[in-house]
This record gives structure tokens, C-alpha cells and sequence, in this order.
């Protein structure tokens, strides 16, 4: 197969697809926002653990998200890790409410 033989655009666009599967960076903003959000919620005067339920759980989905687009052992580590903390978080919700 010599230069002719394939389609520059279409390897332009299968590449940008395949980068764009492995990006984590708006999973990491959106778990950043959920994480504050869940401290500020936490830190409220009224009782708030439904939210607080809800907000784990959107937490939940991007660790695993995160997770399953990461090709990365230290990523897949660390995301290891967050699910680990998570559920420890979600232990001490249920004795609370």
C-alpha cells in the first residue's frame, strides 16, 4: 500500500475520534464540580442526604466513566482508589441517615 492508497481526511477523522474517546478532561471538571458541590452541601445547616445521595451517585458515574475510557495503569489506579472512597463515603451516609 503506497501514500495513494487511503484517505488522508479519513485518518484525520478516525484519529480525532479515538483522541477524543480517551480525553478525561471533562469527566475530571464535572467530578470536580460534584465533589465541591457535595462539601458545600455538606456543610449546610438543614438535613440534605437525599442530595447527597444524588450528588454520589453523578460522582460514581464519572470515576466510572473515567475508568473505562482511561488506557493508563496509574489512571486505573487512582480511579481504583476514588470507587475505594467513594463507598466509604456512601457507608457513613446510610449510618448518618
Amino acid at each position: 500500500m503506497d501514500e495513494k492508497d487511503y484517505d488522508k481526511n479519513r485518518l484525520e477523522q478516525e484519529l480525532i475520534y479515538y483522541l477524543e474517546k480517551l480525553d478525561i478532561t471533562e469527566e475530571k471538571v464535572r467530578l470536580t464540580n460534584h465533589c465541591n458541590y457535595f462539601i458545600e452541601m455538606l456543610n449546610e445547616p438543614e438535613s440534605n442526604g437525599k442530595k447527597l445521595g444524588f450528588i454520589s451517585q453523578e460522582i460514581g458515574r464519572e470515576i466510572n466513566t473515567i475508568g473505562s475510557k482511561a488506557n493508563d495503569s496509574d489512571i486505573q489506579k487512582l480511579v481504583v482508589f476514588m470507587k475505594d472512597e467513594l463507598e466509604k463515603i456512601k457507608e457513613q451516609m446510610l449510618n448518618i441517615l
